[in-house]
Formats: C-alpha cells, structure tokens, sequence
C-alpha cells in the first residue's frame, strides 16, 4: 500500500437471531433442519392479505445485542419496506428499519494482534428479516423459503476501521461479546454470521470519504482481510494511473482471491424505502429495557478481570480462560467442585486446551465433563493419586468418561503412602545404583532425581513423590 494513502472501512453484519420461531410469524426459525419449504406459512411467504407480527423474543435478543456494543436504545423506532425483486425476496420487499432504527451510537473498544488499541463506533443496528436461501446449480437455481423471515439484525459501524487488522480485530470483538449473550450462534460457517465489507481510499490529509466499494460474498473473516487488502491496493492502483473509482457493488472471488463488479452505483436499485404500514411503531418500555438489562452476561473483560482478583491468576490465564464463555463456564465449574482455583487453572490450560487442540474441537464438544476434573483434582490433593497417575486416570476419561473415583478403585491406581512399602522400594531402588549414590555424596545434586525418578519406576507411578524423595534424603544424609 503507497504511504500517501490511507483506508477508510465501514462494516455491515448481518447477524441472524437465535429463536425458536421468525421474527413475523410462529414457523420454527430452524430452518436448516427442516425438509426444504416446510418451515413456511402464508406470512414468511408473503401470500396476500396475511399480516406480520413483530416476535417479542426477536425484541429483546435485539436489545441485548445492542446493549452487548455499547449503543444507545430508541423508546421508539418503526419499521420500513426495502422494495426490490428478487426469487428469494418472496414478498418483493424486506421489512427492516431505515428511518428510525431501534438502536445507535454504539462504540466497541478493540485489541489487534500487534497490540494496538482502538475504539470503533457503530452507527446503528436495526431489525430485519432475512431472504429465502437460493441453490444454484448448473442448469436452475432452487429455492428454499424456510429461511425467509428468520430474524436479523444488521449492524453498521461508522466509516472509522483503518485497515484490515482492525477489521479483524472488530469482527472478532463483535463476534465474542454476541456470542457471551447468546442471541446467536456467530457463525460465518453456518450463515447465521455474515459480512459486506465498504472500503475506499483518500490521500493522507484529507478529510473527504473517498468513493467506496462495498465487496459481499464473504464468507470468513480472513476473506473479509484479504478483500479489504486487495480492494486497497486496486483502488490506489486505479488512482495513481490517473483513474477514478467506480462506486459499485463488488463480490469476492475467493478462488482468485480478488474483487469482482457485479453492479455499479448507476445499476443500483432505488429501493423506494417508505414506512411499513402493517407494522406498529416499536415502544420499548423501561420495564423491558430493565429485564434485559438484569439478563445481560459478564462479558470476557469483566470475567478476566474478577478472574485475576478472585482466583489469584495472572492476566494472560485469566484472558485465555475467559476468552470464550463455554470455557470459562468450564473452568469454574471446575473450581466449584475442585475448590482449587489454582490446580483447576493448570488442568484446563494445558491437558484440556491441548486435546481441544489436538481434535480441532471446541470446548462444548470435550467428552469430559467438568465435575469429573473437578473431581480427578481433588483425589490428587487428597493424596489418594499423584499427579502422573491423574495424568493416566485423565486419559482414560477421554475415552470413558466416567468418575474418577471408580477409574482408580478399578485399575489398582491408588497411591501408595504406606512407609514400609516406601521403604522397600527405596531401599531396592538404592542398592541397584550404587553409582547415583556416590555421585550424590559426591555433590551431583541430579543424581537425587534420578534416584526420586527410578523409585517412581519401580512402583509404577503410585508412591506418593514427595515420601520417595525424603526418604531417599534421608538416607543419602543419614
């Protein structure tokens, strides 16, 4: 990118709501698990005469989107038509809000990976419906309509993103506090996350926008980063040639990986918004706002903070564990049962985090239940395991996943604290290396952790460490 230029990026999400039926009508909004045009009625499907009505669940997961990023609530707002043809639009238009949406001025504080932080303001979201799904094949284009009228609300940010790490960065940020409500699944994979992305370039200095493209099609976010940095780069190109950028609507090309026209700012529909007339004005009362408000989740910044205080973590434990809330509701109820913040740390860290990554699996699909670590934490402190023994006990939870307690009474794991079965091992254990023993005299400190290690050996992982090693100092000192 020339140093005499700078971007300017504004972001659309669309984000599809998690209830159980659409936003205008009772059909189940789980459309993905319906046989096609099955989840429809005469509302979704825009049949003549039927008359929407607004689902008060999509109203409150909407408010507690909106408060998640920080944005100021309308007590009234209305609904308008977005009129255009298209198959999958079955009515000829969308319902959504254009004039007075239900929620703005929102700011989301974000963190890049170099280390950067930034605030970026969201200029308004807004309730809508979404589309039919269309199939294109080779020789027809299908329509499935269960999708129609499942809730969306769209989120704008203000043209302030300044390049495609800070871009990345907001849709993770958005992304997670969503996600800690749960009013979505998030997910780009799924479709219930979506993105268009508007960038344009200006010369340093300049407080005029550019002209700017909006690029959809995107279907992950490091799509959305590479279509920002190739959509910078032509558009500089087109300028520094003596060109001029086309305000147009542009898709990605992810097989090319570049940006392609679809249409330009002349072809583009005149959407004729006006008020929608089968649709009150929305009245969000202080009673309503208020239960939402009680229902609002600690978001992963408060959790990461009451983390490092309450359970006497450092900041990078306390941001990983908190980084997802699934995680962190595992990690505590860890804690709850282990009553050891501290061991319970360690164990998800590293033996839980590392399986995870080792399946490329997510945290809800660990076949561990967290009652059954809690559990395995306890026998260690008991002294009824040691901790390479719970190791062994923590792999065979992967595969049965059943209480701890029973795994070790069943393969004969117990620990072994007896002094007298100690003494015996350790005795063996010092008369077979009688080299170690000199070495030690001898001022080789290592040589006492082999002798700790060959004791561990002997007695299969069970004496308990801690006696092994002060036995075999007491007699090496003795």
């Amino acid at each position: 990118m020339s140093m005499e230029y700078e971007t300017v990026i504004g972001l659309e999400v669309h984000c599809q709501l998690k209830t159980n039926t659409k936003v205008w009508c009772s059909c189940d909004a789980d459309y993905d698990n319906k046989e096609p045009n099955t989840a429809v009625c005469p509302i979704c499907t825009g049949q003549p005469g039927a008359l929407p009505k607004l689902n008060e669940k999509v109203l409150d997961y909407a408010i507690k989107a909106a408060l998640a990023l920080g944005c100021e609530i309308n007590r009234e707002s209305y609904f308008d038509r977005k009129n255009y043809f298209y198959p999958d639009s079955p009515k000829n238009y969308q319902i959504t809000q254009f004039f007075k949406p239900y929620a703005e001025n929102g700011v989301l504080k974000i963190m890049t990976n170099s280390g950067k932080e930034a605030s970026v303001g969201i200029e308004r979201i807004q309730i809508e419906e979404d589309t039919a799904k269309s199939i294109h094949t080779a020789s027809e284009t299908l329509l499935n309509y269960n999708r129609a009228s499942v809730p969306l609300i769209e989120i704008i940010s203000k043209p302030e993103i300044k390049n495609a790490e800070e871009a990345y960065a907001y849709l993770n940020t958005l992304k997670d506090r969503l996600k800690y409500t749960k009013v979505s699944d998030v997910s780009m994979e799924l479709g219930s996350l979506r993105c268009d992305a508007n960038v344009s370039v200006r010369k340093k200095g300049e407080t005029k926008l550019g002209t700017r493209t909006e690029t959809k099609n995107l279907n992950s976010f490091k799509a959305v980063v590479k279509a920002i940095e190739y959509e910078t780069n032509r558009q500089i190109e087109v300028l520094e040639n003596g060109g001029r950028v086309v305000q147009e609507t542009r898709l990605w090309d992810e097989e090319n990986a570049v940006t392609k026209p679809m249409r330009s700012k002349e072809e583009a529909m005149d959407y004729r918004y006006f008020p929608e007339p089968d649709l009150p004005a929305i009245i969000i009362t202080e009673s309503r706002l208020s239960n939402v408000k009680d229902e609002m989740p600690e978001f992963a910044d408060e959790k990461a903070k009451r983390f490092i205080n309450e359970y006497k973590l450092n900041e990078m434990e306390a941001a990983t564990l908190s980084s997802e809330q699934e995680l962190a509701e595992y990690y505590e109820e860890v804690v709850k049962v282990s009553d050891d913040a501290r061991l319970a740390a360690n164990w998800v860290l590293t033996e839980i985090l590392r399986v995870l990554k080792e399946k490329n699996i997510s945290i809800e699909e660990f076949s561990v239940e967290p009652e059954n670590i809690g559990k395995l934490i306890k026998l260690i402190k008991a002294n009824t395991i040691s901790s390479k023994i719970a190791k062994d006990v923590f792999e065979i939870l992967l595969s049965e996943n059943k209480d701890p307690e029973i795994i070790v009474k069943e393969k004969g794991l117990v620990q072994i604290t007896d002094n007298s079965e100690i003494e015996k091992i350790v005795e063996q254990v010092l008369a077979e290396n009688p080299q170690s023993v000199e070495d030690y005299k001898a001022g080789k400190s290592n040589a006492l952790k082999y002798l700790v290690g060959q004791s561990m050996r002997l007695s299969k992982g069970k004496a308990n460490p801690q006696m092994i090693n002060e036995m075999i100092l007491a007699r090496l000192e003795g």
